[in-house]
């Protein structure tokens, strides 16, 4: 991956590349995590509603989104990577994306929308793995999915979540994590 781009590695946008500043905390997830998660999601995204809760880069929502995603929401609270975001919305033409300017757990105690896919990958430091783990069933769909991203996965509550892929490419680690709550 070359220095603050990255490439949309499917769907109508493929092989677009989306640019981005350097931030903080900001790890646009890599293309061969992406390729695989998408092949373990399938190619065709057509009907689903995604959920980025700390877009960044905006990688997987992009993707998303490329692959024919109804609706997906990205949520960012660093004004300075929401300009780019918004940039690269309009390069793309990105109707279907809605970028929303919030915290992350506020989002989720304030919207009430399900997903059917909901991505996760917060800034490593601050741990919100387990925190915001517990507050998605509400979000979720009947047979929605949670990615989760990080350098190390916390142990999913076996009474709540069922691992039902996951991988690891060099320090990232991720999952696709299914709610036992909601079916």
């Amino acid at each position: 991956m070359m220095r603050n781009k990255i490439r949309v590695i499917g769907g109508v946008w493929r092989s677009r590349i989306i640019t981005f500043d350097s931030f903080a905390d900001l790890r646009p997830t890599p293309d061969r995590v992406r390729e695989t998660v998408f092949n373990w999601l399938g190619q065709d995204m057509s009907g689903k509603h995604c959920l980025d809760l700390f877009a960044g880069s905006g990688a997987m929502s992009f993707e998303a989104a490329s692959r024919g995603a109804t609706r997906v929401v990205m949520v960012e609270s660093d004004p300075g990577v929401m300009k780019t975001l918004k940039i690269n919305m309009q390069k793309l033409g990105a109707e279907r994306i809605e970028l929303i300017s919030m915290d992350a757990l506020k989002f989720l105690d304030s919207d009430r929308r399900q997903f059917d896919l909901i991505f996760l990958d917060p800034p490593y430091r601050l741990g919100l793995l387990p925190r915001l783990l517990s507050s998605l069933h509400s979000h979720l769909s009947v047979s929605g999915l949670v990615y989760i991203e990080n350098d190390s996965l916390p142990e999913a509550d076996a009474d709540d979540w069922l691992v039902w892929r996951q991988g690891q490419a060099g320090k990232v680690r991720y999952q696709l994590l299914k709610s036992k709550k909601n079916g």
